[in-house]
């Protein structure tokens, strides 16, 4: 069986053409499983074949991005519009960086909205790969009624809910069919030298001659040819699957480059797994496409036996001989397995890099309606964090509530939305408090003597402490300059500890950062001191200096590195000024083309509206990480706010 993915963004008409392809011979089987990816089986041909139709959302990437680890080629889904090009820009970026042969299709040509060589030129910008315009569409006035195929130099007009026909090239498009063509070729002779040849001997290569040619350079995954048309009507979808069985490569192929690439023994391969999801009725199911022959149940797979082997578009199991080469299949009860991932019989392979998804942009506490549900909740979201590459689960520091980071709102419906469907748990979701902290700004002395007599032994232990601000990011300092033995050596020790739990809560209700102590005297009891009395007095006493050493809020700054298209670098000024952050400049990014990485300072708390103002200013398409860089002062009504909303809180 071969396999490829359809992928594009939103609006470009990606399922409807999928669907299209599945249905040219015999009628499919299809289903679509959690985070909306559609199995399709069908044939063509005599062969077997299963298109992969993942989600369009840029929050989904996650699983676009798995799902090519396991295909043989992919058709990206573009509207007419060079306007629009941006939006393809997430997904060039990735197929670019999965090196899997690609197709982009034009799609909904009965409603042109630009010419086609811009629309070309507008998507070059996002990818080293050339792109080579394969067909041009033939118009009468401003509709689209057929296609020219440069290669065959033959044309088609379309017929609704019929294969198109063959006509004769209208006049008036000879000279451009002419100069479309030359563009072709001399494209083509790049990676062929006897192309080239003929070219400068001016002689007009075969048509069979350049089908092979273009086959090669495809499955070389040196170029990115374009074809034209419209699935809504099935124009266009019969010549893209001809092109799909003629010129992508093959599985044998797909299990070479992923060897190669992951420096395994492609022997050693068997199979590739990209997705994975829990269902109430049979639990975690894994999602893996079979690059040999002979996997089954009980068949030792990525370090484990496989449980259940079912037919994902069916739900049914497979036969004895278990599912063919080049397959999928869903494994069922093989808790073991992973995705995404390379699987040979002993071990699982972590996948390549490339496949790794956008950093999360959104934060938030959830919190299960009911207590009793606590233990079941953290179970749920490490199994959904298990399932979903786009999704991480951690824990407040603070207060050990779940934190769940999504890609964005829609992500985080989904995993909400699974919560309650699948685990049977409700729950509600809060905004992050950022973690404060608290500082102090000048030096202070002090003198504590902690007493205390209640029958029998006693506590007694007197310091004396200097208690100073050190250098940002310095952290605790404790030291001591005791002389004479006026506090046993034994007892030094309590008193750093005690220094250290006063540092817990401050005067504004935070931890307090970059403090030094210095124990410089003491008394002590010969009966009556001891470790308790002295790490009691040390708290006490440095508590009582932070409340007099001027203690200032201090809070969070992150680095963030926004990637984003190129045009909109200067539009990220303002958004990040507004939000009190601090512009680094950018660069171009070195590893794709057409985008750059804007680096900033923000505080913590901007960081959701840093994430809309990102989305908005570049139509969904730019996405930032960031990394804890230091603390800074909080000052005037802002930190007044802060410090009010602590101490109502408690």
């Amino acid at each position: 069986m071969r396999c490829f993915t359809v992928l594009g963004p939103s609006q470009s008409g990606k399922s409807t053409l999928a669907g299209q392809l599945a249905s040219l011979e015999v009628p499919r089987k299809s289903s679509v499983v959690p985070h909306g990816l559609e199995l399709l089986t069908f044939e063509f041909l005599d062969e077997a074949w299963c298109a992969l139709d993942t989600p369009g959302s840029n929050e989904a990437l996650a699983h676009v991005h798995a799902v090519l680890l396991a295909s043989d080629a992919c058709i990206l889904c573009v509207s007419p519009s060079p306007d629009d090009a941006l939006l393809a820009a997430p997904y060039l970026r990735v197929i670019e960086a999965s090196g899997t042969p690609c197709i982009v299709f034009v799609n909904k040509m009965d409603d042109p909205r630009g010419r086609v060589r811009d629309l070309i030129a507008a998507l070059q910008d996002y990818t080293s790969h050339p792109l080579v315009l394969r067909q041009i569409p033939i118009r009468e006035g401003d509709k689209v009624v057929g296609s020219c195929d440069l290669i065959s130099e033959r044309a088609w007009r379309y017929r609704e809910g019929e294969r198109s026909s063959l006509v004769e090239l209208p006049e008036d498009l000879i000279d451009r069919e002419h100069e479309a063509r030359a563009e072709l070729l001399e494209h083509l002779s790049e990676f062929d030298d006897w192309l080239l040849e003929e070219l400068v001997e001016d002689r007009k290569p075969t048509g069979d001659a350049l089908f092979a040619i273009s086959s090669r350079v495809l499955r070389e995954n040196r170029v990115i040819p374009v074809l034209v048309g419209a699935a809504g009507h099935g124009n266009g979808v019969m010549r893209l699957m001809k092109s799909l069985r003629h010129e992508a490569p093959t599985m044998e192929a797909t299990r070479m480059r992923l060897a190669f690439e992951s420096g395994i023994d492609e022997k050693t391969l068997v199979g590739v797994s990209f997705h994975a999801h829990y269902s109430q009725n049979i639990g975690k199911a894994v999602l893996v496409r079979a690059l040999t022959d002979g996997i089954k149940q009980g068949t030792m797979l990525g370090g484990g036996n496989l449980g259940a082997l079912q037919d994902p578009t069916s739900g049914r199991p497979f036969a004895g001989s278990g599912p063919a080469e080049g397959a999928v299949f869903a494994a069922i009860k093989s808790d073991h397995l992973r995705a995404p991932a390379l699987l040979t019989g002993a071990v699982t392979v972590p996948a390549p890099a490339w496949v790794s998804a956008p950093n999360p942009a959104l934060e938030r506490i959830v919190v299960p309606a009911s207590e009793r549900d606590e233990v079941k909740l953290g179970t749920a979201l490490a199994r959904l964090a298990d399932t979903d590459g786009g999704l991480t689960v951690t824990q407040d520091p603070a207060s050990g509530a779940h934190v769940v980071a999504a890609q964005g709102p829609v992500h985080l419906r989904e995993v909400l939305g699974a919560l309650s469907e699948t685990f049977r748990i409700d729950v509600s979701d809060q905004p992050i408090t950022p973690a404060f902290r608290e500082a102090i700004s000048k030096v202070v002395e002090v003198q504590y003597r902690h007493r205390k007599q209640t029958g029998g032994a006693g506590q007694f232990a007197d310091v004396q402490l200097t208690v100073r601000p050190t250098g940002r990011g310095e952290g605790f300092i404790f030291a001591e300059e005791v002389k004479g033995g006026a506090v046993p050596r034994k007892f030094i020790p309590a008193v750093e500890e005690g220094a250290r739990e006063a540092l817990e809560k401050g005067p504004l209700g935070f931890p307090v950062i970059d403090v030094g102590v210095v124990l410089t005297d003491g008394r002590f009891h010969s009966v009556d001191s001891s470790e308790f009395a002295f790490r009691t007095a040390a708290r006490m006493g440095v508590r009582q200096a932070l409340s007099q050493a001027s203690p200032v809020l201090m809070q969070p700054i992150f680095r963030v590195d926004i990637h984003v298209p190129s045009q909109f670098s200067g539009s990220l000024v303002p958004i990040v000024s507004a939000l009190k952050g601090q512009v680094l400049g950018f660069d171009r990014d070195e590893a794709v083309r057409g985008w750059d990485t804007f680096r900033a300072l923000m505080p913590a708390s901007a960081l959701e509206e840093l994430a809309h103002g990102v989305r908005s200013a570049t139509q969904g398409v730019g996405y930032f990480s960031s990394s804890f860089e230091r603390y800074e002062e909080l000052y005037g009504r802002d930190a007044e706010a802060v410090v009010n909303a602590q101490a109502k809180a408690g």
